[in-house]
């Protein structure tokens, strides 16, 4: 863990940590480790056999714990799905619908529930919920209920800003789209190929401290990793084309996560009181990464765009029967996290806020397959119509999906597409014709859904 206590060592010039005043013992309740990746697209790991990936971190901990295979962002690009995981409600409703919307001061964040029982709270890595590349006027990330924070040039607070070396001779390049000039908070150079370990190194030295403390952790722990530019170390290039730079940032993440998994596995106060999740926040990119049989990549309503990888592994809150098992049944979304896991925590809720998401703390830690009672919806971010430099043709405005039904179609009710889940995971038979019924049926739940929204 050399490279990772060396992350550790040059994090400590810049974080400060706050001073807290919430006794609480940490044997009291688990530690809960939020890891939401970037552009990870569904079946971009080893262990769905994917025929170059090695990802032999993420490998042991889906062995170790549970992999929940029917996990879907909250949206198809990055914000609308960290909005959502935070306050626990539908992009629509936090009105984070595409990047640039900032998450609204008001919103109930799962951290606050967190910090007022007692936990000390840090983000560590990617924020894009406000204060971002070269707007400088949001709120820290510290005012959403978060002790300490520290981001990439996606957020205000400390920042790891990354150094690009394409190791073809060529200057190394800076990557900070103007949140070097806003202030707001000490910035730190950093090779972009370790980005991730910096924010890994700052998560343990954070966890580190609040067990000494005596107090449970909330972290989040959101890489920038795997999303474009693609710059992995020289020995992870590979041909050099994007594909390949792709799965090398995705195999060096792997590594630097693994690191701080292990110290998690390794530590007698943390093993058997921390539960870790992973997820992703979205589909690949189109052209980088895959969604192997399923339709559709990042930006899209298809399943390859909304649907997510998910891990949990915790083995002293998960029974032994969950160890290694593959729970491809439970249906649920990112939004749902937030009160689960304010479940596993025995944390309430804000009183004054309505939670979009359900529930579903007996599926994430192995006890019975559960989903969701409610359909999930989804709305096309306003300013993806189409993605003509990826090759996306034009989307569908709506998407839902109800039992093993995937519908879709457009604002106004017209070119409907209705798939069977369970008979075409991969959404290439569109029988919308064969049952008018119900497609009139979702189309006035779609539409009714929509009404009830925030308007575009």
């Amino acid at each position: 863990m050399n490279r990772f206590r060396c992350s550790i060592l040059v994090l400590t010039l810049i974080l400060v940590h706050g001073v807290y005043a919430r006794w609480v013992s940490a044997a009291e309740r688990p530690n809960v480790v939020l890891v939401m990746a970037d552009d990870q697209g569904w079946g971009q790991t080893g262990y769905y056999s994917h025929p170059i990936l090695k990802t032999p971190n993420l490998d042991a901990m889906a062995a170790s714990g549970l992999r929940l295979d029917r996990f879907y962002a909250a949206g198809p690009v990055c914000s609308p799905t960290r909005a959502s995981v935070l306050a626990g409600r539908t992009h629509d409703r936090t009105g984070v619908r595409s990047h640039g919307f900032a998450l609204h001061r008001q919103e109930r964040t799962i951290a606050q529930a967190m910090q007022r029982a007692g936990y000390a709270t840090g983000h560590f890595g990617k924020w894009h919920l406000g204060g971002q590349r070269d707007v400088g006027e949001a709120p820290l990330i510290t005012e959403y209920g978060f002790d300490e924070s520290l981001t990439n040039f996606e957020g205000l607070g400390p920042r790891l800003l990354g150094l690009c070396d394409a190791h073809n001779g060529r200057p190394i390049r800076r990557h900070a789209l103007g949140s070097d000039k806003l202030g707001r908070g000490p910035v730190i150079w950093y090779d972009r190929s370790q980005l991730t370990a910096g924010f890994a190194g700052a998560a343990w030295q954070f966890m580190e401290k609040a067990a000494a403390d005596g107090q449970p952790c909330y972290i989040n722990v959101w890489p920038d990793d795997v999303h474009s530019p693609y710059f992995p170390p020289e020995a992870k290039r590979g041909d050099g084309s994007k594909r390949r730079l792709y799965h090398g940032v995705l195999e060096t993440m792997d590594g630097q996560l693994g690191e701080l998994f292990e110290g998690i596995r390794n530590s007698p106060t943390l093993r058997d009181n921390t539960l870790i999740v992973l997820c992703s926040d979205n589909g690949h990119e189109p052209g980088a990464g895959s969604a192997g049989p399923l339709r559709g990549a990042k930006t899209t309503l298809y399943e390859g765009g909304v649907r997510s990888p998910l891990i949990v592994w915790g083995p002293g809150l998960m029974g032994a029967e969950a160890v290694g098992r593959c729970d491809d049944s439970s249906v649920f979304a990112a939004f749902d996290l937030v009160p689960s896991l304010l479940s596993v925590a025995g944390v309430a809720g804000p009183d004054d806020v309505k939670f979009d998401g359900e529930d579903i703390s007996d599926a994430l830690l192995g006890r019975q397959s559960t989903s969701r009672k409610t359909p999930l919806f989804w709305r096309r971010p306003p300013d993806r119509k189409s993605w003509p430099a990826m090759g996306l043709p034009e989307q569908r405005d709506f998407a839902m999906r109800e039992g093993d039904w995937k519908f879709l179609c457009d604002f106004d009710g017209s070119r409907q597409e209705l798939y069977n889940l369970a008979h075409d995971p991969g959404e290439s038979q569109n029988i919308a014709a064969k049952h008018s019924d119900l497609v009139t049926k979702l189309t006035a739940k779609l539409l009714a859904w929509h009404e009830q929204m925030l308007q575009p």
